[in-house]
Order: structure tokens, then sequence, then C-alpha cells
């Protein structure tokens, strides 16, 4: 066999593997760039006003939390066929089911309000009213999921997961000092010194990063998608390349608002997309329709997990395969979710830019009990056998749940106690 035969066979079977790879990916690349979300984008364009580069290398370090906290619910999903909720309700029983599915409920239901909040916001710059993005919202939702099948959903939502990427010639139009970025964004540091204000950032970025929707989701998109054991690797390296996609864009956006805003008061994206206009309007545009995009995906994908989370609890049908006649209630409770949180936007003088920064905060804080659970049944060998956590998984995991408790705890003491950290 001649070296050229065996360059075909090699690039066959890497062919062969690459297309599998596609036939498989998905769910992690969905949750994770759907992570950056209308809140998610709101933050960063905040961070990067506020600090410029300086929390660059934080965000850096979010890749690998994001893909180990991620990454466990791919493999209890392949291995158990179960979604979150029910593998919690199973493992623990009603009460910390009933306290778990809660808990997510809260969160999503507040989460996809900052989404309608994003894509009102977002839209009203091109002078769309809000009542007129929140119907068509409801309805090109409406249209995704009843189109009977799982992969045509997530092909959908891949789509606009391509779409978010728009922030990355954004960042280039701007034409920001890689020096300058380089030597204040990847030299770990605490601009400002240790402040309430500096901890509310920190935490920030952390629940738009990870939050609880995203074990719902992609474990319940795991078993809906059909993945199994045997697939589970291909189901990492996906949630990997989906994590160093979402803090990517997010380094991208902190550019974008470090270089031409810094300095400037920024409380939301669409004000910092307003503010683009007036220095260069072609990246102005490209925020204000990254923010609909984002605020369009996580929406797709924040009112899914409720849904699924819903179906499994109660035992309905629950799968995107499924038609309306066949998962009746699915259906309800994601139109319910989805209309009532639209609903809110349009209340007049709602405090919409208080409740996109503070849900951050609120995921975050009740981060840690959702991640307890999951490690708990990621410990479970006899369920799990030989795909349990590691030694070195359970450690970095629970460091990982040990820092978030940690800075929440700061937060709180520092609200209380203004002055013990320094202005």
């Amino acid at each position: 066999m001649n070296w050229l035969t065996r360059l075909y066979y090699k690039l066959q079977r890497n062919w062969k593997a690459f297309r599998l790879f596609l036939a498989l990916s998905g769910p992690g690349l969905v949750v994770m760039i759907a992570d950056n979300d209308a809140g998610g984008i709101t933050t960063y364009a905040a961070t990067g006003s506020k600090y410029e580069y300086y929390l660059i290398w934080f965000l850096i370090l979010l890749i690998p939390v994001a893909y180990y906290v991620q990454e466990m619910t791919v493999r209890l999903g392949a291995v158990t066929k179960r979604g979150h909720a029910e593998a919690i309700f199973d493992g623990f029983g009603a009460f910390w089911g009933w306290f778990s599915l809660l808990d997510l409920l809260l969160v999503d239901w507040l989460t996809l309000v900052t989404e309608f909040i994003g894509m009102t916001s977002a839209l009203a710059i091109f002078g769309v009213p809000p009542w007129v993005t929140v119907l068509g919202v409801c309805l090109l939702m409406g249209t995704i999921m009843l189109n009977g099948r799982y992969w045509t959903w997530e092909k959908i939502a891949m789509g606009f997961c391509a779409l978010n990427l728009i922030y990355i010639p954004g960042a280039l139009m701007v034409h920001p000092k890689l020096s300058t970025i380089l030597s204040h964004g990847l030299v770990p540091n605490f601009p400002g010194g240790f402040n309430g204000t500096l901890f509310f950032f920190l935490m920030a970025n952390i629940g738009t990063t990870i939050a609880p929707w995203m074990l719902f989701f992609q474990q319940s998109s795991v078993v809906d998608k059909g993945l199994k054991e045997k697939d589970i690797g291909f189901g990492k390296f996906d949630t990997f390349i989906g994590a160093i996609f979402t803090v990517v864009v997010a380094i991208f956006i902190v550019i974008v608002t470090g270089t031409v805003l810094n300095g400037v008061d920024v409380d939301d994206a669409a004000q910092a997309a307003k503010l683009l206009m007036d220095k260069d309007g072609y990246v102005g545009t490209f925020m204000a329709i990254g923010l609909f995009d984002a605020g369009l995906l996580g929406a797709i994908c924040i009112s899914l997990a409720s849904s699924w989370a819903f179906g499994e609890i109660f035992g309905w049908a629950h799968s995107l395969n499924n038609k309306i006649k066949e998962a009746p209630w699915f259906y309800v409770s994601y139109f319910f979710t989805l209309i009532t949180a639209g609903l809110v936007v349009l209340i007049p003088n709602a405090p919409l830019v208080l409740i996109t920064l503070f849900v951050q905060v609120i995921a975050v804080t009740l981060l840690p009990a959702a991640l307890v659970f999951l490690i708990l049944l990621l410990n479970d060998k006899e369920t799990m056998g030989e795909f349990a956590n590691t030694p070195t998984q359970n450690i970095i995991n629970g460091a990982i749940v040990a820092v978030i408790i940690v800075l929440s705890t700061l937060y709180g003491i520092s609200t209380l106690f203004p002055t013990l950290f320094g202005v």
C-alpha cells in the first residue's frame, strides 16, 4: 500500500468522523451559544464599558468552568435516558424534585422576560413597536416548535447560533489595539479593588455563562436527540467547542464596548447599540441585530427547557417529535410560559433594566444547589457505571461550586457593608 492509498483511507476515515460529529453535534453548541442571550449581551457590554479589557482573563477562565459543568449533563442524559428534572425526582425524592423544578421555573421565566426585553429594545432602535416584536416572536417560535421534529428544530437553532457570531466582525471594525488587549486583558487583576460593584459584575458574568436552565436544557436535549453511551465522546466535544464559542463571542463584545464606550455607563445592550451607532453605524447595527438574535435564541431554548421539565415530572409526552395531539400539555406549558413572559415587557414603566441585570445574579445565586444535585447524580456508580465522575472531576466541579458560593457570599456582605472592601 503506497502513501497515496494510505492518505486516501486516512482522509476517508476523518471525513466519516467529521460527518458523524455533524450528525451528533447540536445540544452542546446550541446550549452554550444560546447562553449568550439578551441578558448576557447586556452583561458583557456593561463589563466592557465599565472595566475596558481588564476582565477578559476572567471570561477565559469560564471556558473550562462551563465545559466541566455541562459535560456532566451529556453523560447523565446519554446513560439514564432521562431529563434532569426526572433524574432529580428519581434520585432525591419528591421534596427536592419540586424544589429543583420550582427553582428552574422561577429563573427560566425571569430570564425569558429578559430575552423579550432584549428583543423589543433591539428592534425599537429600528422603529418597531414592542407589541409587534412580541407578537412576531411568539408566532415565529410557535412555527419553529410546531414543525414536529427535533432535528428540524435543532438545525434552525444552529442557524441562529451562527448569527450570534456577528459581534466578531463588529469588534474588528472598531480597530482595537491588540497590544492593549493582551497587556490589560490577560493579566489577572481586580480593577478598582474588592467592592460590591466588582462582585456584582463577576457574579453576573458567571451567571450568564452558567445558568440552571442550561443543565435542564442540555440533558433533555441529549435525551430527545437520542444520544447513546457510545456518542458521549462526540457530545463532550460538541460541548467543549460550544464553550469556546460562547466565551469568544463574549470577549469580542467586551472589546467593542471597551474600545468605543470605555468609561460610559451602559445600562443595557440596546443603549450600547445606540451609542455605537453614533460612532459607527455598522457596528451599532451589528450590536442591535446580535442583541435581537441573542434574545430569540435564548427564548427558544429557555422556554423549551421548562416544557421538557414539566413533561418529565408529570409524565406527559414531551418530545419535539410529538405532534400537538400527542403531547398537548407539553405545548400548552411552552406557549403559556412564552406568552406571559412577553406580556411583562408590555407593562408600562416596568423596571426592565433592573430585571435584566439582577436576573444574572439570581441565576448564579441559585446555581450551587443545581450543581450539587448534578454532582451527586454523577457519583451514583450503580447508575452511571464507567461514566460516573472521576475524583479529578469531583475536585474540579466541587471547586466551581465553592467559588460561586464564596462570590455570592462576598457580594451579600459587600451589599450590607459597602465600606468593608473599600470603594
